[in-house]
């Protein structure tokens, strides 16, 4: 079985951050980088955020352009992707964007524990699904991979792109620079502190660095099927690449 080619996107500040202390979302990027990201979103399967950016943010996690959306229907696929997210507590609002904005799948992963209450706090809004005690990236990626998911987006926030990185389960990097800093100690910020596999001795692949306006996109190739495909600007020549190099070396572990 191959699972599906994991895309981890990000804006970040100079330092660092993904945005404030205050609750309300710090701008980070452009109109034109929001528009690239929206073309990743309408090129992916999924969609994934963590339960904290569900609470935090409330995003909508829609394709919004009404071509893209429409160039997918045509192609037998929902407007948007299907949306993802996993909590350890199973505390998630009923009420936020995530389960009520577009027609499409939600899936919540969580512990067994609480996938009951889980379930029963969600009324029936998203299909809940449990993986053991403790829930891995790995394991949900697997299972995405059983329900068909080939392209995976993570947006975040910095726990579940460390979780991604930590388990080596990333192909590709994306992450954009904001021309400014946070400097607040208590505002989020791209990864937590951890064991990385990345390392001095073992440097990610720098695939293509690009300014859109006044921020700087870098794509970095995290995986060898990513680093196969490292020339390409897009994903869907990553992502083909990726599937000649499954292709050729059999399923992905």
């Amino acid at each position: 079985m191959t699972l599906p080619y994991v895309t981890l996107s990000c804006a970040i500040s100079l330092d660092g951050y993904l945005s404030g202390e205050a609750p309300q979302r710090l701008i980070m990027s452009n109109a034109e980088d929001f528009d690239r990201v929206d073309q990743l979103r309408a090129d992916s399967d999924a969609i994934m955020v963590g339960a904290s950016t569900v609470r935090r943010d409330d995003p909508r996690l829609l394709v919004r352009s009404e071509d893209r959306r429409l160039h997918r229907v045509s192609e037998g696929r929902s407007a948007s992707p299907v949306k993802v997210t996993v909590t350890g507590s199973g505390d998630l609002p009923a009420g936020s964007c995530f389960f009520t904005a577009g027609d499409v799948e939600k899936l919540v992963y969580c512990p067994r524990t609480v996938a009951d209450r889980t379930a029963g706090a969600l009324g029936g809004s998203a299909t809940v699904v449990s993986l053991g005690d403790v829930v891995t990236m790995r394991d949900i990626v697997h299972d995405l991979a059983e329900r068909g998911i080939r392209r995976l987006m993570v947006e975040g926030g910095g726990r579940l792109h460390t979780q991604f990185l930590r388990e080596d389960i990333a192909d590709e990097l994306q992450l954009v620079i904001a021309p400014f800093f946070v400097g607040e100690p208590r505002a989020p910020r791209f990864v937590d502190a951890g064991a990385f596999p990345w390392t001095a001795t073992r440097r990610a692949r720098l695939a293509e660095s690009r300014q859109i306006g006044d921020v700087v996109l870098l794509r970095y190739a995290l995986s060898e099927r990513a680093a196969s495909g490292a020339s390409s600007t897009g994903i869907d020549g990553a992502v083909a690449a990726a599937d000649r190099w499954s292709t050729d070396h059999g399923p992905t572990p």
